[in-house]
């Protein structure tokens, strides 16, 4: 049964009655995020249970547009006022402290298995839910961005637990928010375990609210996915995003600004408003990756957030290891042209920013490529290949 407690500086509680077994184990992980660009910082408690500890920063550089920033007009998300380069800077510093950085989620020892932690937030994807006044899916992309990183380790969904702060609580928009936070949890198979509603006047602008969350799975310690069986040859399978998602809409709205459209603007092409479109809930990825690693031979798996297929794809593989993209191998959706065209974004700073049109990246054998691709149980593409060298490139 749900019990709401009411503290003295107005935080409301909101927590479930459950009987968990008491335990003295510290967490492993805390994530943070610099703008949009998110990485997890785990304690050097146990350095081994990193699994995809990463030293790729410096290999993004070479796709990476500092030609550009800002010249001739043409817009970079650096422009917009997130940093890439200061958030893998960061990193590095950490790094000195709690080596094992660079996972999509932190694993914690617990018997035979690990549990595997994450959280995270929906970044300024807020800001056009405020102006388009739809707010009943952004419960379900706060979910989608924990439960999408901690699968790339094979792990289950166990429970979820969500934060909503605001300067005066609106009932029924905070109801309609976590409604979302309800729906994102049933499609991953979580419990929404509880969560914390803060009412926090002068903080937030009159209206507007905040909202974080973590989920915690599970996984045996003999089916992590942890990439370090990749070798070259192998494949990548991408299964396709929804939209944006909740990456990259800084320079969403820097291009929207610049180019003095409407969020009621028809999307060109198509039959759905900008601000529709830019709103369409993140896919969560669970359900089909769960299913797709249990036929065998999944090796590593890369969730495309902050820092496209440029920083994230390359966090999976072992060191000399790097990826060849097939740039016509899917259809990249009409939203991504028309921010590209509108912003007059390079091709660079596009595939470092956004998903453009794949959320989440398999590495397979060959074999199991065609398995996947002539099923066509789930709808994916034959994007590219592993390859010796670090690095992406795009053929």
């Amino acid at each position: 049964m749900a019990t709401t407690s009411i503290a003295s500086n107005t935080e409301l509680s909101r927590v479930v009655a459950v009987s968990i077994r008491p335990s003295s184990n510290k967490p492993l992980v805390t994530h943070q995020s610099i703008g949009r660009y998110s990485f997890s910082r785990f304690s050097n408690g146990f350095p081994l249970l990193s699994v995809r500890a990463t030293s790729n920063s410096s290999m993004s550089k070479e796709n990476s547009s500092k030609s550009c920033d800002g010249a001739g007009g043409r817009l970079t998300y650096k422009d917009a006022g997130v940093d890439i380069d200061a958030g893998s800077e960061l990193i590095r510093r950490i790094a000195k402290m709690a080596p094992g950085i660079g996972g999509f989620g932190g694993l914690f020892p617990l018997g035979d298995s690990y549990l595997v932690a994450g959280t995270d937030g929906v970044g300024t994807k807020l800001k056009l839910a405020f102006e388009t006044g739809i707010h009943e899916t952004i419960g379900i992309d706060l979910v989608a961005m924990s439960v999408n990183d901690i699968v790339t380790s094979g792990a289950k969904p166990l429970f979820f637990l969500d934060y909503y702060a605001t300067s005066r609580l609106n009932v029924d928009l905070a109801e309609k928010v976590i409604k979302g936070i309800v729906g994102g949890c049933q499609q991953s198979d979580c419990t929404l375990l509880g969560g914390e509603t803060a009412e926090m006047p002068d903080f937030y602008a009159e209206g507007e609210y905040d909202l974080s969350g973590f989920a915690v799975g599970i996984v045996k310690k003999d089916s992590v996915i942890d990439g370090k069986n990749i070798v070259a040859g192998d494949v990548l399978i991408g299964l396709p995003s929804s939209g944006v998602h909740s990456n990259g809409f800084s320079l969403v709205r820097r291009v929207l600004a610049q180019s003095g459209l409407s969020l009621n603007d028809q999307l060109p092409g198509g039959s759905v408003s900008l601000g529709e479109a830019l709103m369409a809930p993140t896919v969560i990825y669970v359900k089909q990756v769960l299913d797709l690693i249990s036929k065998g031979c999944v090796k590593g798996i890369a969730h495309i957030t902050g820092g496209g297929f440029t920083d994230n794809i390359p966090r999976v593989f072992p060191k000399g290891l790097g990826a060849s993209i097939y740039k016509e191998s899917w259809e990249v959706p009409t939203l991504f042209k028309w921010i590209q065209e509108a912003g007059r974004i390079e091709d660079a700073e596009m595939s470092r920013t956004f998903n453009m049109g794949i959320g989440m990246v398999l590495v397979v054998t060959e074999e199991a490529s065609h398995k996947i691709l002539e099923e066509g149980q789930h709808k994916a593409y034959r994007i590219g290949e592993v390859v010796c060298g670090e690095g992406v490139r795009y053929c």
